[in-house]
Parts: structure tokens; sequence; C-alpha cells
């Protein structure tokens, strides 16, 4: 039994629960190139170790939301904490591939913290705390991806590699045993019998899709398997759409996520999404390029993981920052500042990626404006969405920025494949291509900057329940609303 909650442990736990699951999620990254030597793979199993984690997580964010929303979120949560442990553990049990690729699937799972987190807050926080709350909670996903890649590099370089896994299972289970003190069960729970056929529709349609995203530079835009893919995930995804128009409690409801309030909110986060990774893949690979090619600093991984950290410490301090731009203005307008942000951080670093201190300029710039961003995502999903539908709606608008970033992950790596020139006898990406990169990135959040725009606006409010005033022994209270003003 957890105790009676306080609002600033429970928020400081679920944070933490974040931080560490982003950590999880780039963990490999500075280990990637090394893997096939250390495991006797290929560099195409080797990148299974970042692609299956991609699949797993956009497929349980949703599904593990809605079930928790059915069943109980300090449960289902605990359940993602576990799967992350468990997969940590078989990481750093063993240096054969296949086992690597099924840990790291188990720990992709625990991608759903992030929407089972922001839905504990809406049921137990007061409206006062709730916006800053969630706000940090949503940055905790790039504050760790700036944190973890580092930290990475630093144990790739001083110690043995399995290192980073056993810390990350130490991880998962000192967060079991926080959240088990001190975050308290929901009592709102939807009921209902869980949509079986929903859940396999959504998961074949994800994985058809994703995978066609991911492999499709290695396999050919046009050949079949892509190809193939891609009408395998249109066609489930029809039949899956109409399934949940018929069934009485639908995997997803689409009625309401196709209202404009929440379809174009997701769409934004698809957007900002793509626009924040390619900043994280680019910028450590930029800095490592060798001076012979004429713009390269020739840094080591850990440098190269050093220019992002500063990104993240912004993260920290921005999230209170976005929430109360929030409460002021709207989370319209404060998502709308985010991209104009990001896309101002794209031109920085279009004109100033020859010294270091200017490449971590923009790339700080580009990781605030996405904190403002990740920060305004919840609120502007919680306020078009029913009390009992917050971890289905945020698990699905997480599940949007990790297609946007497979999307932006199969963009990058194309243009940089395709814009080399010989340097040193070696190929390497010119400069053009990172440039390239950079012009995309930025029009994709001046593309979220448009839709976000066209949100509605007017008076909108955030429903939620009094679940502190519940446990501190008080009377049982009515949903509650949070105004809130979505347009200047």
């Amino acid at each position: 039994m957890a105790a009676v909650p306080r609002p600033r442990f429970l928020v400081a736990v679920l944070a933490f629960c974040g931080v560490v699951v982003a950590v999880m999620q780039t963990l490999v990254i500075p280990l990637l190139p090394h893997v096939p030597a250390l495991t006797g793979s290929t560099p195409t199993a080797a990148s299974w170790l970042v692609t299956v984690t991609l699949l797993s997580g956009a497929v349980c964010t949703p599904v593990l939301g809605r079930i928790g929303d059915m069943y109980g979120k300090r449960r289902v949560l605990l359940v993602s904490l576990g799967l992350l442990t468990i997969g940590s553990v078989l990481c750093a049990a063993s240096s054969q591939i296949g086992v690597l690729i099924a840990g790291r699937a188990l720990q992709g799972a625990a991608l759903a913290v992030m929407p089972l987190g922001v839905s504990i807050m809406r049921d137990e926080l007061a409206p006062n705390r709730l916006l800053s709350s969630v706000a940090l909670m949503s940055s905790t996903l790039g504050i760790g991806a700036a944190i973890g890649l580092p930290l990475a590099a630093l144990v790739v370089e001083n110690a043995d590699w399995h290192t980073m896994f056993w810390v990350s299972a130490g991880l998962g289970l000192l967060d079991i045993a926080l959240v088990l003190r001190f975050v308290p069960e929901s009592p709102l729970r939807t009921g209902g019998r869980p949509d079986v056929l929903g859940v396999l529709g959504l998961s074949a349609a994800l994985v058809c899709l994703l995978l066609a995203i991911t492999q499709g530079g290695d396999w050919g835009w046009t050949s079949a398997p892509t190809l193939g893919l891609l009408g395998g995930a249109v066609l489930t995804g029809l039949l899956w759409g109409v399934h949940e128009l018929r069934v009485p409690s639908p995997m997803v409801d689409l009625r309401v996520s196709a209202r404009p309030a929440v379809l174009l909110t997701n769409v934004a986060a698809l957007l900002i999404g793509f626009a924040f990774y390619a900043n994280s893949l680019v910028t450590a690979q930029l800095v490592q390029e060798p001076t012979s090619t004429g713009y390269g600093l020739g840094a080591s991984i850990v440098v190269s993981g050093l220019c992002l950290l500063p990104g993240g410490v912004a993260m920290v301090f921005l999230s209170p920052v976005s929430a109360r731009m929030s409460s002021a203005h709207g989370p319209k307008v404060t998502l709308a500042v985010a991209a104009a942000c990001i896309a101002a951080g794209y031109v920085v670093r279009f004109f100033t990626s020859h010294q270091l201190w200017t490449i971590v300029l923009g790339a700080t710039v580009v990781a605030a404006g996405t904190a403002i961003a990740y920060s305004a995502l919840p609120a502007l999903v919680m306020r078009a969405v029913p009390v009992s539908e917050t971890g289905a709606a945020n698990g699905l608008n997480t599940l949007m920025r990790s297609v946007g970033q497979a999307a932006c992950s199969a963009v990058v790596a194309a243009v940089l494949a395709n814009l080399t020139f010989q340097a040193a006898g070696r190929t390497a990406p010119t400069l053009s291509a990172y440039l390239t990169v950079f012009v995309i990135a930025g029009a994709a959040a001046l593309l979220a900057l448009g839709v976000t725009l066209c949100l509605p606006g007017g008076r909108a409010s955030i429903p939620y329940t009094v679940g502190h005033n519940r446990t501190a022994g008080a009377a049982e209270h009515p949903p509650a609303v949070l105004a809130q003003e979505s347009s200047p």
C-alpha cells in the first residue's frame, strides 16, 4: 500500500521514473558502432537494438495507457517498470545479440511510464500544481535523453559496457520501490472488457509502418518488403479503424481522437518529435567528424555527448516556465512559442556549424523549444478528452512523437548517406548534408507552428479528480475543472 501521497514526493517519484525511462531509450546509441565486434554480429543486427525499442515502445505506450485507464494506472506503471528491469538484466547478463534485442524490446515497453505518470498526476494533484507537474513529467523524455548520452559514452570509454545495463536494472528496481511507497492507486477506472482485436490491430499496423520507415533505407524505398509493409499498414489501419468504431469499449476512441483539438495536437506532436530528434541524431556525429572533412571537430564520444547536456539542463528549468505560460495564455500559445523557438534554433545551427560553442548554443535553443513543447502537449490533450481516457489519449500523443522520431531517423540516415564525399580516404557526409537536415527539421517545426495556430481557440478546461483530498480523509469530491485560456 502506498502512503498518503505528498504532492512533492509524488511528482518527484514520477518524474524520476520518466528520466530513467528516457535514459534507457538512448543508452545504446554510443555503443552501436562497437556492437558488431563485441557480439560477433552484423551492423544490421546491431541497429535492431534501437529499432526494436522503438517498435515495442510505439505498440505498448497506447495499449498500456488504455489498460491503466481500465484497471489501475499505478498497477500498470509497476508492470512497465518491471519490464524495464527485466530487460535491463537480460542485456547486462549476455553478449548474444538475440538476447540483447529481446532485452531492448522489454525496455522499450517502459515508454508507457510517460502517459501513465501524467494520468496519475491528473487524478491526484490539485489544480494549482497540475500544469507545472505535468510539464515536468513530459519534459523528462528530453531531459533523460540529454543526460543519458554523455553518461553512456563515459561508460563505453571507461568501463565494461554491461555496466550501464546493470545500472539501468538497479534504477528500475529503485523506481519500483519508490512507486510502491509514494504513489497511490487512482480510484478512477473506466472498467469494461479489453479490446483484444483493437490491441492486435493497432500493434500490427504500427509494426508494419515503423518497420517500413526504419528499414526502408536499407531495403530500398521501392523494394517489395518496404512497399508491402506500407500497404499492410494502410490496410490493417483501415480495418482496425472500422473495428474501433463498432466496439462499445474501443482501444482508442476514434470519435474523440478525431476532434480537431485532439487530432491537430497529435499532428503537432508528430512534427515536434521529428524536429527534436534531428537535434539528437546529428549533433554527436557532426562534432565527431574528423578535421580532415574541413568542418568536423574530431571530438571524442564523451565530448560529443556532453554537447547535449546544456539542453537537458535547460529543459529542467524551462518546464515550470512552460506551465506558467500555459496558465497565463493557454497551452496553444505555449506550443506556438515552442515551435517557433525550435525553428529559430535550427536557423542558428544552419549558420553556425563550425565551432563547438555555437553548435552547443544551437542545440540548446532547439532543446529549450522542445522542453516548452513537450510540456504544453499534455495540457492540450487533457483539456480535450474525458478524465477517464487520460492514459489512452496521452499514450497516443506519446506514440505520435515516437512516429515522428522514427520518420526523422529514416530521413536523416537517407540524407547523410546520399550527400557524401571522400575525405582522407574515407567516405563522410558533406557539410551540406548536415545543413540539409537542419533545414528539414526547421521546416517541420514551422509546420508544427502552422498546425498549432489552427487549433480551436476560446476558453477550454481541464477536468480533474481531487484524489489528494480523498486520501487525506476529506469527503469525496466530484470532478472539478481547471479553466484555461487556449488562445490570446
